[in-house]
């Protein structure tokens, strides 16, 4: 009986404390928030701190929303600890508020500013202060650096304290040194070096002479251009199943440098098997396109070759009057052949408009100046054609590194959006020229010009010529679009003193202005009119000087038109490997002043690869100048050949002479020729070296003058030398040696001649 008391009352005990358990249970379930009390917070007000908590008086105690609070306190970045408890029914908020931060300070750092990393960093000085901030900034810098190529860079960040809960923040750095590309390898090519490789590839191996370049700097995104390199060099050359499998960069176990390595696959080299052309526009005959179609069958595969065909084809229906035309080349590969089968299928392209045109990158040239030598604007139906003719228009300004015109489906399909983006270069142009001769001595040119003044496109230039025997001063201003319309007005003032005597037995001087227009007929015809009024004087007139000069002496003003038609089809004005130019000059003076004469100069260059290294140029030259209405023709207006024009001659170094003197008298009738061929010298391609080898001959004859002591002989002079040119990073610098291999007796030659110039 006792042990049955015992455990009945064990029993009853449990359900006593069970029930009593629930009890207390339902009633804190029942219980709510009477008050919240935040302790700890010195700068930020309770209520913002209860704000952030999204609890508020009169809620029930709910343990997963009490935490859902404490996690949003944490995720406000404004404490470094929190704490919630409960008292009764009050609710305890314990903080322990960040820093701000008072002083944001960089140490250590030498190649980026201060401003620059200030302007990549989360923090700032009254901002609040948080690990995870400082820890991401830490990653911002140390990326910073490794995309300037310092990959050993390390950041430390320090905090000091401060009252008043404020701390001041220094990241120290230690920049370590540039981490260079020490070596790049090529798996897997058998038909290319891996030097021939390299010199494709824009990334280069360290060497001592690339310290003002950074092409050998490791860069992921140069390494990905490298690989759309290799690509599209080896279907140049024919191997149209070419891929890079991997291009992988290491980094040494001291973080010094990197090993850079290419795997690529060559695959087989393929010929052009059947080329055709087949279209789908009614009357469009395909015969009539046959020389636009630059492959033929047995060549090489080029895919090149194929690009060039697909922008010739679509000019040239374009120039058929079909506004829409689409031109895609098809290729069957027979690999057992080694051939691929091509053909060009032109069919009726969409019917897309420009809607805009979008330009980035100028940040100093006006958005006029780049719009305006676009031949479509916002409406005009996409013309591919008129878009690469565009892309040149603006690469032939010389206001810029890279022009890039990409096109993108607009706010409809057929609508189209042109993205234009450029990245400037200097135009200003500080150059020096020198030449020596034994008739001058020493030569020296001074110019300076701006290309793109205060970036409206202007042209502003200023040249000096001092010598023993010559002064030059030239000021000259250019509008390329005057009124707005393509139409190049401008202005030159030009005061000149010139000797070309053999002893300086006088002095003939030149003031005067010209006012000039320039102006399209055609797209690649333009022609130039031009006002001149100039006075000439000739004083100083030594007693041993030519009779004929001493007949010439004292003032005449020259007052005259003249025109000059330009033909240019060169891919480059500044740096042409292949098309043509050619100009005809024409001159009357005898509007007013007592002189009258008619001058014409034709003169034209070809140039054309004869390999992709070997640039091939002819040019010639023919002038004629004679004087009407019983005026002759004065010896400042005519023809002086040598020096530019006649290398391995002297300024006005052949031509008419005075026996007894020796001075030069000029001629009114020339011919000169050149014969030239440059090519790398195998430098590294970032110098770019070239030499040339050249041939010059030319003749000059035929003046006014009448007497026994006039050495006049019109025989053909000729030269053969050759030069240096070197694009440096103050400009280009030239040498040309040349040696006369037929000349006079009289002739005055000049061996050598070089200029340097620089940028600004």
């Amino acid at each position: 009986m006792s042990r049955f008391f015992r455990s009945w009352v064990s029993v009853a005990a449990i359900v006593i404390t069970v029930a009593w358990s629930a009890v207390a249970w339902a009633q804190t379930a029942t219980r709510v928030i009477d008050a919240i009390r935040v302790e700890g917070n010195q700068r930020i007000e309770p209520e913002t701190v209860v704000s952030y908590m999204g609890l508020a008086i009169g809620d029930k105690f709910d343990s997963g929303r009490i935490d859902r609070a404490l996690k949003s306190l944490f995720a406000s970045g404004l404490f470094a600890d929190v704490t919630i408890r409960r008292e009764g029914n009050t609710l305890i908020v314990k903080v322990v508020e960040n820093p701000i931060i008072n002083r944001l300070a960089f140490e250590g750092n030498k190649r980026i500013k201060d401003d620059a990393l200030a302007a990549e960093t989360q923090l700032r000085p009254r901002v609040v202060y948080t690990r995870t901030k400082v820890q991401n900034d830490v990653a911002r810098i140390v990326e910073i650096y490794r995309r300037s190529g310092r990959f050993a860079a390390t950041v430390e960040p320090k905090v000091i304290q401060l009252e008043q809960n404020r701390v001041d923040l220094v990241f120290e750095i230690n920049e370590g040194p540039i981490t260079k590309v020490k070596r790049i390898n090529f798996i897997g090519n058998k038909h290319f070096s891996d030097n021939d490789l390299r010199d494709v590839i824009q990334t280069k191996e360290a060497a001592w002479y690339r310290f003002l370049t950074s092409d050998d700097t490791y860069d992921p995104d140069r390494l990905t251009f490298d690989r759309e390199l290799l690509r599209r060099f080896y279907l140049s050359k024919g191997y149209a199943d070419f891929r890079t499998e991997s291009a992988v960069a290491e980094l040494t176990r001291d973080r010094s440098g990197f090993f850079v390595t290419f795997t690529i696959n060559e695959g087989r080299r393929y010929r052009f098997g059947k080329i055709d052309v087949a279209s789908e526009l009614r009357g469009l005959d395909t015969a009539s396109l046959d020389e636009a179609v630059q492959p033929k069958e047995g060549d090489w595969y080029d895919a090149d070759l194929i690009e060039n065909t697909v922008q010739k084809l679509t000019d040239k229906v374009g120039t058929l009057g079909y506004a829409f035309v689409d031109v895609k080349p098809k290729t069957q590969r027979h690999r057992d052949k080694r051939t691929v089968d091509l053909t060009f299928d032109i069919a009726e392209g969409p019917r897309v408009f420009v809607e805009r045109i979008n330009i980035t990158g100028n940040f100093r040239t006006l958005d006029e100046v780049i719009r305006r030598e676009f031949q479509l604007v916002e409406g005009d139906a996409f013309n591919a054609a008129k878009i690469r003719r565009s892309r040149q228009r603006i690469r032939n300004l010389g206001f810029f590194e890279t022009v890039e015109v990409n096109n993108r489906v607009g706010s409809a399909p057929d609508k189209a959006v042109i993205d234009v983006a450029v990245t400037e270069k200097s135009t200003g142009d500080l150059s020096f020229g020198a030449g020596l001769s034994s008739l001058e001595g020493v030569l020296a040119d001074v110019k300076i010009s701006e290309r793109n003044l205060l970036g409206r496109g202007q042209n502003l230039s200023s040249s000096f010529t001092i010598s023993g025997r010559r002064q030059e001063i030239d000021l000259s201003f250019t509008e390329p679009y005057f009124l707005d319309r393509d139409l190049a007005a401008g202005f030159d003032l030009f005061r000149r003193s010139t000797d070309l005597t053999n002893r300086g037995t006088f002095d003939q001087k030149s003031v005067g202005t010209t006012l000039r227009m320039n102006y399209p007929l055609f797209d690649r015809l333009r022609q130039s009119v031009r006002y001149t009024i100039r006075r000439d004087r000739i004083t100083n007139i030594d007693f041993a000087a030519s009779r004929f000069i001493r007949e010439q002496r004292g003032t005449r003003v020259t007052s005259g038109i003249g025109q000059t038609l330009s033909y240019d089809v060169r891919d480059s004005r500044f740096d042409p490997t292949k098309g043509f130019i050619i100009r005809l000059e024409q001159d009357l003076a005898g509007l007013g002043g007592p002189t009258r004469f008619l001058r014409q100069r034709l003169t034209g260059s070809i140039f054309f690869p004869l390999t992709e290294d070997l640039v091939a140029r002819f040019a010639t030259g023919a002038g004629y100048v004679f004087g009407f209405g019983g005026s002759d023709v004065r010896i400042n207006d005519r023809f002086f050949i040598g020096g530019k024009t006649l290398r391995g001659f002297n300024t006005a170094g052949i031509g008419p002479r005075d026996a007894i003197s020796n001075d030069a008298l000029g001629g009114n009738a020339f011919v000169t020729g050149t014969a030239e061929l440059s090519f790398p010298l195998g430098f590294p391609s970032e110098f770019d070296v070239k030499g040339r080898v050249f041939t010059d001959a030319g003749t000059l004859t035929n003046n006014d003058d009448q007497g026994s002591e006039l050495l006049d002989v019109a025989s053909l002079r000729l030269a053969v030398g050759f030069g240096l040119s070197y694009t440096s990073p103050l400009g280009p610098i030239l040498i040309d040696f040349a040696v006369p291999i037929l000349r006079e007796p009289f002739d005055e030659r000049q061996s050598v001649r070089f200029s340097v110039g620089t940028r600004f």
